[in-house]
């Protein structure tokens, strides 16, 4: 079965998450459970968090299903050790707000080494920044997402993911969200049934299919391999159409969060229900 939602706002606290997923006819949502341009946001309360719990319970929504995104500030890879400090200390943060709200997954884009230090230098000290973390939480996995390769910004590759996840020394609390304008920006040509097809080879060879948690389903404005990040709407960018009716036909995303991050969010209720649309 297949799980479309989207990345809802949450305008009146977490707990408006699920009502604001269930009105848009999502089957899965992710949110971000803190302001993610700020480094430090006030607690949870206990209300809040039981309000929380409660409608996803009401409306159906369970973890596997929510895919939770940490702040954009974030850095585990930074070159800077006071900035990776705190970086680490903020996503501690973010993971046991997951585990506050009885969430077990919390996605984040991997780092950049702004030019610093090296390539492996910064992959090795994101799988350390991970393992810090996670020793002292419990029962949330830490999904990587791939990146479209912009800027200093790690994870383009399946092979720099393949390199933290080797670093990481629990590997049943690490796994993968690929983002489908990230990958084709990077170079995974997903607009046509062979590179699709050779992605996901690919992804199984280098990176292992038990570590895929979930997607991000963009269309692309930009071209293949640009290594710019701009999302589109469903069908209407450079990937195109084709692409969405291979990733709902196909069995291999069953039962994973397949999350819309487009441009407009008055369509997303239109997207999903056109994207249910092209299942055979």
């Amino acid at each position: 079965m297949k799980y479309i939602g989207a990345h809802v706002a949450v305008d009146k606290g977490v707990s408006s998450a699920p009502v604001n997923a269930h009105s848009i006819g999502a089957k899965a949502f992710s949110l971000f459970t803190r302001n993610p341009s700020r480094w430090k946001s006030a607690p949870i309360s206990a209300a809040e968090t039981e309000k929380f719990r409660m409608r996803c319970e009401e409306f159906g929504y369970t973890s596997e299903h929510i895919l939770p995104h940490d702040s954009f500030l974030i850095n585990l890879g930074s070159p800077d050790i006071d900035k990776l400090a705190v970086s680490r200390n903020a996503f501690i943060d973010e993971l046991q707000r997951c585990e506050q709200l009885g969430l077990t997954m919390l996605n984040f884009h991997p780092g950049s080494h702004l030019n610093q230090i090296g390539i492996d230098e910064c992959l090795d000290r994101i799988a350390e920044s991970l393992n810090i973390a996670l020793d002292q939480t419990s029962g949330v996995k830490a999904v990587i997402e791939n990146t479209a390769g912009q800027g200093s910004n790690l994870g383009h590759s399946f092979e720099q993911i393949a390199r933290i996840i080797d670093g990481v020394e629990d590997k049943g609390r690490v796994g993968v969200c690929i983002d489908s304008c990230h990958a084709f920006a990077a170079g995974y040509n997903l607009a046509t049934p062979e590179g699709y097809e050779a992605m996901w080879k690919e992804f199984d060879t280098v990176i292992g299919r038990d570590y895929l948690s979930g997607m991000h389903i963009n269309d692309s404005k930009k071209g293949l391999g640009s290594r710019v990040d701009r999302h589109e709407v469903s069908g209407s960018g450079m990937i195109g159409l084709g692409f969405f009716e291979m990733l709902v036909n196909d069995p291999r995303l069953d039962n994973i969060p397949l999350i819309l991050e487009t441009p407009d969010d008055v369509h997303w209720s239109e997207e999903i229900r056109m994207l249910y649309s092209l299942i055979h």
